[in-house]
């Protein structure tokens, strides 16, 4: 099977995209740094479902990341990455260079307040500035209608939903469901970087999250509850817990009890690797 086009400029893009626009078709974004797994997949599947036309970009943002080991150290798989995306015919893949996201004298951040602070925010400073830049800058590159996100990173997908919001941008941010391994992982391109006997330890973290989730629904306020949730995860040798917290869906507000829609979200270290899932609750 033939794989999907790459396009590397704005130039290739535009043409492309504005093509498509004259033609009446409406067009699906998928923003991914490569490294793609079956969750990757599963928001492509998405978006044919959505959208004439499917844009699948490849670009790993240096803005986003603040350790320069963990750049360094991203999985990088551009030839993989299209010959997975071949049986799905998306009609693009934007593998842009740096200087076509942050051209010579780029000088403009894009920056959200309120849902960037706490959970990751606190962790990785500057991260999210660099994730609504960048974002910011392919739905006006790619023209998109529609662009799907996992919820796996719940705090992101709620940031970029309130980026396209405020900014009045024409592209709606649409969240599909966390793809799991089948012993609970959720599917992670930093999966790859764990060592094979740290890989065996990982679903702890989603299996915590539950049982956390389970005694919170019964009533429990969450104090006591984390605490022996994070005695259970260094004991099954997470070694660096960042967070567990109950977050409101619909705006991240600090809860101690699910009295409204809410996501339990959790971010913690396993053999030198940053994991992060999170669970619906109530």
């Amino acid at each position: 099977m033939t794989p999907p086009p790459i396009l590397r400029t704005k130039a290739a893009l535009r043409a492309a995209v504005l093509g498509w626009k004259r033609a009446g078709e409406s067009i699906g974004v998928v923003p991914t740094m490569g490294a793609l797994h079956a969750g990757h997949l599963s928001l492509v599947e998405s978006a044919k479902a959505g959208c004439d036309r499917v844009i699948v970009t490849i670009f790993v943002n240096p803005k986003q990341f603040n350790n320069a080991a963990d750049l360094e150290n991203y999985p990088r798989t551009e030839l993989a990455d299209a010959e997975k995306l071949a049986p799905f015919a998306v009609d693009a893949i934007y593998v842009p260079g740096p200087d076509q996201i942050y051209p010579e004298g780029f000088a403009t951040t894009v920056s959200v307040t309120g849902l960037t602070e706490g959970l990751c925010g606190s962790h990785r400073p500057g991260h999210f500035d660099g994730v609504t830049t960048v974002c910011a800058k392919l739905f006006l590159q790619t023209l998109a209608d529609r662009a799907y996100f996992g919820e796996k990173d719940f705090q992101q997908l709620q940031v970029v939903t309130r980026m396209a919001r405020d900014l009045d941008l024409l592209t709606e941010v649409i969240g599909c469901p966390t793809v799991r391994e089948p012993d609970g992982l959720a599917l992670s391109s930093r999966n790859v970087l764990l060592p094979p006997e740290s890989r065996a330890v990982a679903p702890a973290l989603n299996r915590v999250l539950r049982q956390v989730a389970e005694r919170l629904s019964d009533g429990e306020s969450l104090g006591p509850v984390r605490f022996q949730a994070e005695a259970a995860l260094r004991e099954a040798g997470f070694t660096k817990l960042e967070y567990i917290e109950l977050r409101a869906a619909d705006g991240l507000q600090t809860l101690e009890h699910p009295t409204r829609p809410a996501r339990l979200l959790a971010a913690a270290w396993l053999g030198g690797v940053r994991l992060i899932d999170n669970i619906a609750v109530g």
